[in-house]
């Protein structure tokens, strides 16, 4: 079968099980963090678990690069340093700077592979070898520009409510407390609000159905996820800022 067919048949499943994904999500939390529960099997150390579960993204993406057509074109560089700014600091930082002790399950860390490996394969696939080639005055167009702002705002407010919720806890800690400062004034998860405004970005500035469907699967991932977090804080904390939404200010 025609690479092709099969990269579409791909995609489309990734666009259907997202709806699935985002229904099942409001009625069952993703076991890890403040959710874990027993009955999702082993575990393994949080820090190991996430970097594992990360490196797919780096991995396929700069092999699918190098075996793509023309890896010196200027725009598909770009994009690769885009990607790899986001994923080789989840991949390489982020987790050995996590303090949690909660662990994470074995199986929240192989779907997670599965869907990296898989969604990093649709992106890299498509910008560097099945989608006609960007031009280098791509880098000028009102979607790479617009969609730049959009993916670097992200990026920043994503890095700063890591900062923020790393350093709650003292060494020896291990208490949850609600977090102040940034996007938290606003919202009980702008990690997420953060990585789902990243990869709107990403879907823009690449201008592609891959892209449309992987900012899709964050918000079908993350939404529900961000309302089970901001329901177990009010839960959690009688003094939890009533005005704070989930996810999105003043709104979710």
């Amino acid at each position: 079968m025609d690479e092709l067919v099969l990269f579409n048949l791909l995609m489309w499943f990734f666009g259907f099980s997202a709806i699935a994904i985002f229904i099942l999500l409001f009625f069952v939390s993703a076991p890890y963090g403040q959710h874990i529960r027993k009955k999702w099997g082993p575990n393994i150390n949080n820090k190991l678990g996430w970097f594992i579960m990360e490196l797919p993204t780096v991995l396929i993406y700069v092999f699918l690069y190098l075996i793509g057509d023309n890896p010196f074109n200027v725009v598909r560089i770009t994009f690769l340093f885009m990607w790899l700014l986001h994923y080789g600091q989840r991949t390489f930082i982020f987790p050995f700077l996590i303090r949690a002790v909660q662990p994470m399950p074995v199986t929240i860390m192989l779907f997670g592979m599965i869907f990296n490996g898989a969604n990093t394969y649709l992106q890299a696939r498509w910008i560097n070898t099945l989608a006609d080639p960007y031009s280098i005055e791509w880098l000028l167009s009102p979607m790479f520009i617009i969609g730049i702002i959009i993916f670097i705002s992200g990026f920043i407010i994503n890095l700063q409510a890591d900062h923020i919720i790393r350093n709650l806890r003292e060494p020896g800690e291990t208490e949850y407390k609600i977090p102040h400062g940034g996007m938290y004034k606003y919202v009980s998860c702008p990690n997420y609000l953060g990585e789902i405004t990243e990869w709107a970005g990403w879907a823009v500035l690449t201008w592609s159905f891959p892209g449309l469907i992987f900012v899709a699967w964050t918000i079908a991932n993350l939404s529900p996820r961000a309302r089970s977090n901001h329901l177990w804080y009010l839960e959690t904390f009688p003094d939890y800022p009533k005005n704070r939404k989930a996810l999105v200010p003043f709104i979710y």
